[in-house]
């Protein structure tokens, strides 16, 4: 993903969002069905789209909340460049989004976060560990 400069924040005016429209992003709607949205959202007078999550996932996620890799968009909603075009309809059409963005849940069920993985194996000497409250000695 590409880094937040701060020509690129700056680029946009901030402003507060008058009429939000929540979008469920999982396999079953994607980045590409949503900016077919975007034109109709807009004519009903939505100002911004209230994302959910739609950081990588575990495969079967439909909530997104169990996101496994905070860096990478999930690839059953996907990929980048559809990703881009979205947020591209939503500006050409003076849109905003407003991201669901849920840095304490994280999907560690499976094997596929490897913050977590690590933490796991190498304990308090993991170089992930300072971001996880943990209790390394509980009384």
């Amino acid at each position: 993903m590409r880094m937040m400069t701060p020509s690129r924040v700056n680029s946009f005016e901030p402003r507060i969002p008058s009429s939000t429209y929540r979008l469920q992003f999982n396999r079953t709607f994607t980045f590409s069905q949503a900016r077919e949205l975007v034109a109709y959202l807009h004519a009903l007078g939505i100002s911004d789209c209230y994302a959910s999550p739609y950081f990588q996932a575990r495969a079967e996620s439909l909530h997104g909340y169990d996101i496994t890799d905070h860096n990478k968009l999930n690839r059953a909603i996907g990929t980048r460049e559809e990703y881009d075009g979205f947020v591209a309809e939503l500006h050409h059409h003076g849109m905003g989004q407003v991201l669901d963005f849920v840095p304490n849940h994280m999907g560690i069920a499976e094997p596929l976060n490897q913050w977590w993985m690590d933490v796991l194996e190498n304990g308090p000497s993991s170089i992930y560990a300072p971001y996880f409250d943990i209790e390394w000695h509980p009384l």
